[in-house]
């Protein structure tokens, strides 16, 4: 039996979001222990250089990050296999450029640009909300953080906006039917939609039924639902898309559209 944490990951077992081909070597990148799941992030490796391009191996890559050129939400990370997930910012100064990670409809990590000014924030769900020593009320976030003396009023699942500079709370936005969501997990990973109903299973997981743009209805596991904005209004911008799914045929007539349009 191996003694102690696995230090390596075959190509095959990395996850699918990756994308990495079956051919282009014997192991991936294996995510350093960090604030999210080795499945439900993307090491800087990666990003980097499979999406990006802005390094050949992982050798340059190596070279980039300690340089201290990347940051991950406003702190510098020198890890080449740094876990980023869901939400987080990265930011690379010195080519002024700003990315969140976010899902497209089809489960994967997008490469979705944003602005300068987008960048000083993030969304975090609340997993948990507790009292601490001395009766200290804090709430801990999807990435990991605890944040004490938070507002009376935020719940677990709810949504809250965290600035990145100050380090601080500056809004929240409950779990209620009628708020915008984008769907973390699962069949629908990547969709955004409405909230229309949550059915309580006593024992069991909640369901929440969800409304995109286009009127469709898809209902996931409560556990993958992230609220991203009051009522319609989003608070951050979406990968192109826009969390709507289509099917093959009507992504087949978009990409016919696109070509007349271009030729």
């Amino acid at each position: 039996m191996g003694r102690g944490p696995k230090k390596h990951l075959k190509r095959l077992a990395a996850p699918s979001s990756w994308m990495l081909d079956k051919l282009g070597g014997t192991y991936a990148p294996r995510p350093s222990p960090g604030p999210h799941k080795l499945r439900e992030c993307l090491p800087l490796t990666i990003f980097l250089r499979n999406r990006l391009k802005y390094a050949l191996t992982g050798r340059e890559v190596t070279l980039i990050v300690k340089q201290r050129l990347v940051q991950v939400d406003k702190k510098v990370r020198t890890d080449e296999t740094y876990p980023a997930g869901f939400m987080d910012v990265i930011s690379i100064d010195k080519s002024g450029e700003h990315f969140r990670l976010l899902y497209d409809v089809k489960g994967r990590f997008a490469i979705h640009r944003i602005t300068a000014e987008e960048s000083t924030y993030k969304l975090l769900k609340v997993k948990k909300v507790q009292l601490g020593a001395k009766g200290v009320p804090f709430i801990v976030t999807h990435d990991g953080r605890t944040i004490r003396y938070p507002d009376p009023l935020i719940k677990v699942n709810d949504t809250v906006k965290f600035d990145l500079v100050e380090n601080k709370i500056v809004d929240h936005v409950k779990f209620e039917a009628g708020n915008l969501v984008m769907v973390t997990g699962g069949r629908n990973m990547g969709r955004s939609g409405v909230i229309v109903h949550r059915e309580r299973h006593l024992g069991g997981f909640d369901i929440v039924r969800i409304r995109d743009v286009l009127d469709r209805e898809f209902a996931t596991r409560i556990g993958n639902v992230f609220v991203t904005g009051q009522g319609n209004k989003a608070l951050i911008s979406l990968p192109k898309g826009k969390g709507v799914k289509l099917s093959i045929a009507e992504e087949r007539d978009q990409r016919r559209k696109q070509k007349e349009k271009n030729a």
